[in-house]
């Protein structure tokens, strides 16, 4: 079911794992306008972590046993550790009405093989989701991948709107989550530490580090727009600021020397 905002859709969403992820997805759906915080179940061991997404969404049901998160929910989201997923499987499978509820994990390197096996017994036609969201969840702003195993096209529907409603979310081959994690997930960090190296950068050179920070992230807001508005490759911008002799060209060549774009590319190669 298409989902929108600012209309209240009537489905029930269990969260297993209330920590950063799970809480950042249990305060944005709670937010968005298109979910009753009453129909939104978050389960933790951790006693703050509940207190706190009770104070930040009134309404919201909260439990230590994972089983509530299951009780009458349509999607099921397992937002606990890697190394959590196939105990909290194994708890949570006898209860689970695998003809109509979805599972979503949002768990790093779980393959929908390895939750398929570990659930054999249960159900074998069950409907599962990867999700990989990244940390800007929480103001909506995550850039999200799915893949699925055995999902029909209403379900992949519904799953892409519940996380549209927290940024921008694409469907790719599982395969390519790997590339996809690297690029986004931990890509995230990758841009902070941009940031954090203009900002110093821009202290050598005399200006105060919360000003720099400050410049540094506008300009980063003003090379996004461009690039959403104009739809251009990055290199048909640089070349609007690279006149020949002139400081950009001298700073960009710099930097390449350095080894710029080849680190970034490691990274990212390194991370998958």
């Amino acid at each position: 079911m298409p989902l929108k905002h600012n209309h209240v859709i009537d489905m029930k969403i269990g969260i297993i794992g209330g920590g950063n992820m799970g809480g950042a997805i249990a305060r944005g759906l709670a937010h968005s306008n298109s979910f009753a915080s009453s129909d939104i179940t978050v389960c933790d061991p951790g006693q703050p972590a509940l207190d706190a997404l009770k104070t930040d969404c009134q309404g919201i049901v909260t439990s230590h046993n994972n089983i509530d998160a299951v009780a009458g929910a349509d999607v099921i989201i397992i937002a606990v550790k890697p190394w959590l997923v196939e105990g909290v499987l194994m708890e949570i499978a006898p209860r689970v009405e695998f003809h109509r509820q979805i599972i979503v994990s949002i768990a790093a390197g779980v393959t929908t093989d390895a939750i398929t096996s570990w659930l054999k017994g249960y159900s074998a036609d069950g409907v599962i989701f990867r999700a990989m969201p990244n940390t800007a969840i929480a103001i909506h702003q995550s850039m999200t991948f799915l893949a699925h195993r055995g999902a029909t096209p209403g379900q992949v529907e519904t799953v892409t709107g519940i996380f549209n409603l927290l940024g921008k979310t694409a469907v790719i081959e599982e395969r390519l989550m790997g590339a996809a994690t690297a690029l986004c997930s931990c890509g995230i960090a990758y841009a902070m530490r941009y940031v954090r190296a203009a900002t110093e950068g821009g202290v050598e050179l005399g200006i105060y580090p919360n000003q720099g920070k400050e410049y540094v992230l506008q300009t980063l807001r003003g090379a996004i727009e461009l690039l959403e508005a104009t739809g251009n490759n990055p290199e048909v911008e640089i070349d609007k600021v690279t006149t020949p002799g002139g400081v950009t060209i001298k700073g960009l060549n710099a930097m390449e020397s350095h080894g710029f774009t080849a680190s970034v590319i490691e990274g990212l190669k390194a991370s998958r």
